[in-house]
């Protein structure tokens, strides 16, 4: 398959670009290497990628580039096959200090690819939601008819890219699925985010620092059951417009996470709070039976177990993923 993957130099979309090339399928990459963190993370991925096309019957092309080009946006597309679209500015807390670069790289970048799609025999469009659309929950778990009310500009943006999506379906006919995903973690995952954040600091013996009073809880998904359902959307069929979640129905609260973490690592540490974030959302909980349904999706690993392999892989990874050791 000839496989288009925007953003595939970041973290999830570098792991949707890493497993298609190990399977053999001719990708190729578009990303800008926005410096919202440290690009040398990038760098690693797109190094593993190439190793991947010399070593197996795939190909794996990178174009360091921009969503928001229409051009090539439109000359990429045209060449694919499928296009899993990840690209997108990241971080809820970013989008209120910087809501009109998100809603421009976010919703402009997703008309792009839409647009470009629309004009092809494109087989899919795989569009990268959040959980971050749905907001205040009204009740939990979250199924995919929840109303949707974000509480940050990242969410508006998400809500709008795959409602532009589900338009696209029922207007042109353009097969698309997009996926609501749960704070996904993993190797290569940004290092500001929270599992990453906590084994850091436990790392360098110091205490983990929680945003609130840490009763906030969340839906973490580790990053290879993400790569399944991904990975199942080449073959399997399911109806155009679709809209999913893709969590892991493993709720665990920040509190509970950073214990577990500095157990594992600094158990003399105590504690640490700071001021929360009013645009963090309280909570997020994911219901998966329209993915099971559709897809036969089961999550596989759960939070401790992908806490204990995110700390191995971290360890084996620091002195280039750890932003201490590396600024040291």
């Amino acid at each position: 398959m000839r496989i288009l993957v925007t953003g595939g130099a970041g973290f999830i979309g570098g792991h949707i670009a890493e497993r298609f090339t190990e399977r053999g399928h001719d990708v190729t990459v578009l990303d800008s290497f926005e410096p919202y963190y440290n690009v040398g993370i990038k760098e690693h991925t797109v190094e593993r990628c190439r190793e991947l096309a010399e070593e197996g019957d795939g190909s794996y092309e990178l174009v360091n580039d921009d969503v928001r080009d229409e051009e090539l946006v439109a000359d990429l597309v045209d060449d694919a096959e499928y296009v899993y679209h990840q690209a997108a500015q990241a971080g809820v807390r970013t989008s209120v200090d910087q809501p009109r670069k998100v809603t421009e790289i976010n919703v402009g970048g997703t008309l792009n690819v839409l647009e470009a799609a629309r004009q092809t025999d494109i087989e899919r469009v795989v569009v990268a939601s959040s959980s971050s659309v749905y907001g205040k929950p009204v009740y939990l778990p979250y199924d995919e008819d929840h109303p949707t009310t974000p509480v940050s500009p990242y969410g508006a943006s998400k809500l709008a890219t795959e409602q532009y999506a589900r338009v696209y379906s029922e207007v042109y006919g353009l097969p698309t699925v997009s996926l609501r995903y749960f704070t996904v973690y993993g190797p290569r995952m940004r290092p500001n985010m929270a599992i990453s954040n906590f084994v850091s600091r436990c790392l360098h013996d110091e205490p983990p620092v929680i945003y609130g009073d840490g009763s906030q809880t969340r839906d973490f998904t580790y990053v290879d059951d993400i790569l399944w359902v991904n990975e199942q959307l080449l073959e399997t069929d399911v109806a155009d417009g679709e809209i999913m979640n893709v969590g892991s129905t493993d709720n665990i609260d920040i509190k509970t996470l950073a214990e577990v973490v500095r157990d594992q690592l600094a158990p003399e540490l105590e504690l640490e709070y700071g001021e929360r974030n009013d645009a963090d959302a309280e909570h997020t909980h994911a219901d998966i039976s329209k993915a099971n349904e559709l897809l036969g999706y089961e999550p596989t690993t759960d939070i401790r177990e992908g806490v204990s392999q995110f700390i191995d892989w971290y360890r084996a990874n620091e002195e280039w993923y750890d932003p201490l050791v590396r600024n040291s």
